[in-house]
């Protein structure tokens, strides 16, 4: 039995205090890249009764996918918009979401991310996160980005950690991992730096920054 919107936002209001959920409730997150990364961030701030996530990926959902991304065998040649979008309706019936089945680049960015308040960087490609970072912060420097570099292999899940970069500007994992090295992305420290990146989302809509 799906609960009522009442009942939902009741329950969230119990675990989170009223204020801090009507804050969450008013926020829109962007997340760009619906991996490994960008799949399970969508998945915590739904669980957390976020107001509403712009889904940003190009791709569809692969069989080399599911070792580490929030997809089911069942939804393989489908995009990861549309497959996200059914998993996080599962989670929070009452969650809004607006998809972009697109390859965000310079030229569509400004235009798909104006209505976020904060943008979270979940892409695969070391190029594609330079470039949505750099263009976020010099292009739309009144957002909050939310970025993550260095998640692969085994090494100690105490080394992924959240830095304050700047005032609008977080960088979460271990900073030195790269994919090209020993056997690669591992669903469990994936998700580990994905926690952080969502964690911090929350953090700054509480308004409880980092030093």
């Amino acid at each position: 039995m799906i609960p009522s919107k009442e009942e939902w936002i009741k329950s969230l209001n119990d675990r989170h205090g009223i204020e801090l959920q009507n804050k969450i409730l008013s926020t829109t997150v962007a997340v760009c890249g619906l991996g490994g990364l960008g799949s399970n961030i969508a998945i915590s701030l739904a669980r957390a009764g976020i107001g509403q996530l712009m889904l940003i990926d190009f791709d569809k959902v692969d069989i080399t996918n599911l070792h580490r991304q929030q997809y089911k065998v069942n939804q393989i040649g489908m995009s990861k918009t549309e497959a996200l979008r059914n998993n996080l309706k599962e989670i929070n019936p009452y969650l809004e979401t607006k998809i972009h089945t697109i390859r965000l680049d310079e030229s569509n960015a400004e235009d798909v991310l104006s209505d976020a308040d904060i943008i979270c960087e979940a892409f695969d490609n070391a190029e594609c996160k330079a470039m949505l970072t750099n263009f976020v912060l010099e292009q739309m420097p009144d957002k909050y980005i939310v970025a993550a570099s260095g998640m692969a292999g085994l090494d100690s899940s105490n080394a992924i950690h959240t830095r304050k970069v700047s005032k609008q500007f977080y960088l979460c994992g271990d900073e030195i991992s790269d994919v090209k090295d020993g056997i690669g992305l591992v669903s469990s420290r994936v998700m580990l730096c994905a926690a952080h990146q969502a964690h911090t989302v929350l953090r700054i809509i509480a308004e409880e920054y980092e030093v």
